[in-house]
């Protein structure tokens, strides 16, 4: 039986890259270019790459990216983009709860939750951490997004969520935020490429910095900061805050 994520992504590759979220693409990977001192020597493996906006980006500033995802039709889309602009990437499809890379990455980006906190258990979740954590080189860097535990215990996930949504969008109900698991579980309703509507019962993890601080050093990573995440404008500037709906992670084995 497939997962919520799974069939959300499937045949929504077009309207997926109209939501209000993915607009920020060139601001980010300017920080993660940043973040590795613009070196075009480091390979950058892109966890949950979806459509392909960073993945193609990067190897467009002259980066060698491998993307990977899940679905196969956000990465069809992702070929099909990378096509029109003259870009090489390689998309493969793979389950980043498994992945068959060892040591051979600089750096890895998860960025705007396309892996991490999407997973039904905390432990599927942490696997997805450790695969990340197999891929890189010593030294390597991860930088990734997730949902910030402590923005529920102060606001309405879904009075935020309905404060972001544009026409087309998808649209979020009946959220409920759970104390004992911090996830919040909600009812997503989108329409995919072909005009069909789907109505998911969805849930994600948020995370608190000091359970990021925790599995990270489990995985023996020797440097971990923890900022705020504004959409197109990552910074180590901002201090995550209750007012911060995602957290940025940099990670330094």
């Amino acid at each position: 039986m497939k997962q919520w994520y799974e069939l959300l992504f499937e045949n929504y590759g077009a309207n997926y890259d109209n939501e209000c979220f993915v607009h920020g693409t060139k601001g980010e990977c300017d920080f993660i270019e940043n973040e590795i001192s613009c070196n075009k020597a480091f390979k950058i493996l892109d966890i949950g790459c979806g459509t392909g906006r960073h993945s193609i980006e990067l190897a467009y500033r002259g980066y060698h990216v491998t993307g990977i995802d899940l679905s196969e039709s956000l990465l069809s889309r992702a070929n099909a983009k990378a096509m029109s602009q003259n870009v090489i990437v390689d998309f493969q499809i793979h389950d980043a709860r498994n992945l068959p890379f060892s040591n051979q990455f600089g750096l890895a980006i998860m960025l705007c939750e396309g892996a991490f906190p999407l997973m039904e258990t905390d432990e599927m979740n942490f696997q997805i951490l450790q695969n990340a954590t197999k891929a890189l080189k010593n030294k390597g860097k991860l930088i990734f997004t997730t949902l910030n535990g402590l923005f529920p215990l102060f606001h309405s996930v879904k009075d935020f969520l309905a404060s972001q949504t544009g026409p087309g969008n998808a649209t979020y109900h009946q959220n409920s935020f759970d104390l004992m698991t911090f996830r919040d579980h909600s009812i997503t309703i989108v329409e995919d490429d072909l005009g069909n509507k789907k109505e998911l019962q969805t849930n994600e993890r948020y995370y608190v910095p000091s359970e990021i601080t925790w599995l990270l050093k489990s995985l023996q990573f020797a440097k971990i900061d923890i900022f705020g995440a504004k959409l197109g404008a990552f910074s180590r500037n901002d201090i995550l805050t209750t007012e911060d709906f995602e957290m940025l992670v940099i990670a330094q084995k």
